[in-house]
C-alpha cells in the first residue's frame, strides 16, 4: 500500500503538533500493514489444515473457546447442553 504525501510539511497549528500527530498516522498505517499480512497468513494456515482434512469451522469455534477463562467456557458449555436438552436434542 503506497503511503499518502502530505502537501507540505507538518506543522503545528492551533496547538495541535502536526508532526506528532503524522508520527501517529504513520504508525497506524503500518500496523495495518501488518494486520492485513498477518491475516493472509492465518488464512493459508486454516488452508493447509483444511487441505489435511481437517473441518475449519470446528478450528474457529475452538479458537474462540481456547481465548476464554475457564469458567466462562464451562458456563457457556453448561448452557448449551441446558439449551439442547430443553429442545430435545439429546
Amino acid at each position: 500500500m503506497p503511503q499518502p504525501q502530505t502537501a507540505t510539511p507538518p506543522i503545528e497549528y492551533q496547538g495541535i503538533a502536526g508532526d506528532v500527530l503524522l508520527q501517529y498516522f504513520e504508525r497506524i498505517e503500518h500496523l495495518e500493514e501488518e494486520k492485513v499480512a498477518i491475516a493472509d497468513d492465518i488464512k493459508s494456515v486454516f488452508l493447509d489444515a483444511k487441505s489435511n482434512g481437517f473441518d475449519v469451522k470446528t478450528m474457529r469455534e475452538i479458537l474462540k473457546f481456547r481465548k476464554m477463562e475457564r469458567a466462562a467456557l464451562d458456563e457457556q458449555e453448561t448452557m448449551i447442553h441446558l439449551y439442547r436438552e430443553a429442545i430435545g436434542m439429546h
